[in-house]
């Protein structure tokens, strides 16, 4: 059999011969390509099953796409802008108010709002005293959000001293919405989280939490500060996080 192969490639015209090994040779990198770019978009969980990323997206920019759907469907904004508008300002006035009697946040903060949507959050702290604030989504709703994805903040490191978001379950790489969360807050910074505990988020949510464990890890340069119930539009738990000084 080997002998046959031998004799079978000597047949071959030598000009033919080689333009098959380049082809082959094409493909073979192809190949090799395509499965490195796959391994660099795998998002993680970090081996914890109290954090579980959903599948289903076959690159970065197909989960862009997914997300903008919600974003930028006409008649979610509507809602989100008319019926929803004065209801979630009194609801986020509520929470904000108590973080500042537990003097987390106050009038001086520099304040983010992470996933904002149309700016609900933000226009909330301005009306609780915390003019310095501005939200962050993929849609930029003028002029309290401004265009940013949350996975890579546009912003630069110790900015703010307040960061809230209630959109942890829309991350599809948990560890990069935290570490910029933490890169871009002021040592001595509070982060707000508003998450979904074993609750299993809409449609659009990227990853399930079943405890606050995974939290504690991700905010690996910050510490806990409290957690508690709540009742935030569907999601569960307030988390709350101080950044260490240094």
């Amino acid at each position: 059999m080997k002998e046959a192969i031998i004799n079978q490639s000597k047949s071959l015209p030598p000009r033919t011969f080689f333009l098959s090994l380049i082809i082959l040779s094409l493909f073979l990198l192809l190949f090799l390509s395509l499965q490195s770019h796959k391994s660099l978009e795998k998002p993680t969980s970090d081996n914890n099953d109290d954090l579980k990323i959903r599948p289903g997206y076959t690159s970065y920019d197909s989960y862009i796409h997914h997300q903008l759907q919600k974003t930028t469907n006409p008649k979610l904004r509507k809602i989100w802008t008319s019926r929803d508008w004065d209801r979630k300002i009194r609801v986020f006035t509520h929470f904000f108010n108590r973080l500042k009697r537990e003097k987390l946040l106050s009038n001086s903060s520099k304040a983010l709002c992470v996933g904002a949507r149309v700016g609900q959050e933000v226009e909330a702290l301005k009306r609780v005293g915390v003019n310095d604030s501005v939200g962050l989504d993929l849609v930029p709703y003028p002029p309290n959000v401004i265009k940013g994805d949350f996975h890579f903040q546009p912003f630069d490191d110790r900015t703010f001293d307040f960061e809230f978001s209630n959109v942890f379950d829309h991350a599809l790489y948990p560890d990069k919405f935290v570490g910029e969360i933490q890169r871009t807050l002021k040592p001595g910074g509070i982060c707000v989280l508003h998450v979904a505990v074993s609750r299993r988020s809409d449609k659009y949510s990227a990853n399930d939490l079943y405890s606050i464990g995974p939290l504690k890890k991700l905010f690996n340069g910050s510490e806990l500060v409290r957690s508690r119930k709540v009742d935030g539009f569907g999601l569960d738990t307030e988390v709350v996080f101080r950044k260490r000084n240094g």
